[in-house]
């Protein structure tokens, strides 16, 4: 099946020649810095399970993964290879380690009695265990430093740690250590392996996921130059795709916020964050939901950026992301939720001078504030986005558009000493989200009195959309996650 023009020099070998160099490698410290989705947590499995399954098996084996869901899939793959074996083997579900801290793992256990643990990537959880490590997508936890800190003395007694990761920024631990090794004399006897979309193309990978995928699959009509293009298209930008897929760190020193910033504030992957509009309405009157509203008509986008503040952490609760729309469609779905928002700050610039004086004649001007952005204003709102994510105080949507948006502001220095934020404008905005997100902080700042919400409102079938769309004129683009754009 397919049109994959490199096929693998043994069409049936079960692994691919990278993922081959990376099992048979036995050094004691190894590390692969990979695309998305190549395989290689599936083949990181198979010496796992070889290991711990044979008689007289001397170490446990401690894998960290992203969060609980990727703990239990890296466990499945591991029960998939225990049955090709023919091992014996035992599937403990989630086990309690440490009632106090609130650490479990995923547990396999064989019949040698060693067993492979699978957890999220708390760094805790790897303190005090002896055996091999496996660190997948090491730069996406909270604190790959501090995560190698606390795995490494695991292998005092023996064993092999094994780092596997895409990229999360020029400043994450994890590029610390490539640079190590590549340009500083490698103190730590590191074996680097490196698997872009491109190398994993040129060794056989289109083949494989056509005869995996179904007869009628879109990607079964391609080859490789046609399967880049499509991955690379359905990026929410190139820096995402050079990091996602060809090994190419962002550059943290050119971005107003760190990959690892945002990433600490993000929800975890699946985690339910978002509020229906019927919950939004039978729970404002007792929740404090606030609102920042960033304008676009025809380039940008318009951004609607709830958040819900629960003692000092403002909790993200829905966003609203139009695009080409009239005034009068964007305010059918914007203001039944602005109607129970205790307040929303508006982008007053430009096209938000006239929506401006239509919320406050709707809603009040203690409902409405107006912020006329300038770089003065911009730096007092940028800065103290930045200073929640700092502190831990914002939780933001685990999405790859809204990550790419926020990454997209970048911060300079003029000659005369004066700070610009700017952004690039793409086809999926201009930084729009990031200046709703720093609006909706900016309206839920200063304390406001209780107040009487409007209860007339009622959002149009269309505000019940979520994922990013792009319709013509008339349409609208709702998005589960979003923030403003840099003007």
């Amino acid at each position: 099946m397919g049109r994959a023009k490199c096929i693998p020099a043994n069409p049936d070998a079960i692994f691919l020649p990278y993922q081959e160099r990376w099992i048979k490698d036995r050094s004691r410290l190894k590390l692969m810095e990979k695309s998305r989705q190549i395989g290689l947590s599936w083949s990181t499995a198979y010496p796992l399970v070889e290991r711990v399954s044979v008689a007289g098996a001397k170490w446990d084996m401690w894998v960290s993964s992203r969060d609980e869901i990727q703990a239990k899939l890296f466990l499945m793959d591991c029960k998939m290879w225990a049955k090709a074996f023919d091992a014996a083997a035992q599937d403990l579900g989630e086990v309690v380690l440490d009632e106090k801290r609130n650490i479990s793992a995923q547990v396999l256990r064989f019949a040698s009695g060693r067993c492979i643990y699978s957890m999220s990537s708390n760094p805790d959880a790897q303190a005090g265990k002896r055996g091999g490590r496996v660190l997948d997508e090491f730069a996406l936890g909270n604190d790959p430093r501090q995560m190698w800190s606390i795995a490494y003395p695991g292998l005092t007694w023996g064993g092999q740690m094994e780092v596997i990761s895409t990229h999360r920024g020029s400043k994450n631990f994890f590029n610390e250590l490539i640079t190590e090794a590549r340009e500083k004399g490698n103190p730590k006897k590191l074996s680097l392996h490196r698997v872009t979309l491109q190398d994993a193309l040129d060794q056989g990978f289109l083949y494989k996921l056509q005869q995996a995928l179904p007869v009628d699959a879109e990607q079964q009509d391609m080859d490789e130059a046609d399967y880049f293009d499509f991955i690379r298209n359905g990026c929410a930008d190139d820096e995402s795709f050079q990091q996602e897929y060809m090994c190419i760190p962002g550059d943290d020193d050119g971005a107003f916020l760190e990959y690892d910033l945002i990433a600490s504030c993000e929800y975890g992957a699946g985690e339910p964050w978002e509020i229906d509009y019927d919950a939004f309405v039978s729970t404002a009157s007792k929740r404090q939901f606030y609102a920042g509203l960033d304008i676009g008509r025809t380039s940008d986008l318009t951004v609607l950026w709830i958040i819900e503040k629960l003692g000092d952490v403002f909790y993200t609760r829905k966003i609203i992301t139009l695009k080409k729309m009239s005034k009068p469609d964007q305010e059918k779905i914007i203001w039944p939720w602005i109607a129970h928002c205790r307040r929303t700050d508006f982008d007053y610039t430009g096209l938000g001078i006239g929506w401006g004086d239509d919320a406050q004649a709707k809603f009040g001007a203690h409902r409405v504030e107006l912020v006329t952005f300038s770089g003065q204003v911009k730096e007092a709102m940028a800065y103290p986005v930045r200073g929640r994510m700092e502190d831990r105080k914002l939780r933001i949507p685990y999405d790859p558009v809204v990550r790419a948006d926020l990454r997209a502001v970048t911060k300079t220095v003029t000659a005369a000493g004066n700070i610009r934020f700017t952004a690039e404008r793409t086809a999926a905005g201009h930084a729009d989200r990031f200046w709703a997100l720093a609006l909706a902080c900016e309206a839920a700042s200063t304390p406001v009195a209780d107040v009487d919400f409007v209860t007339d409102a009622k959002p149009s079938d269309r505000s019940a959309y979520t994922g990013e769309m792009d319709i013509d004129y008339g349409a609208f683009m709702g998005a589960s996650a979003g923030i403003s754009g840099a003007r």
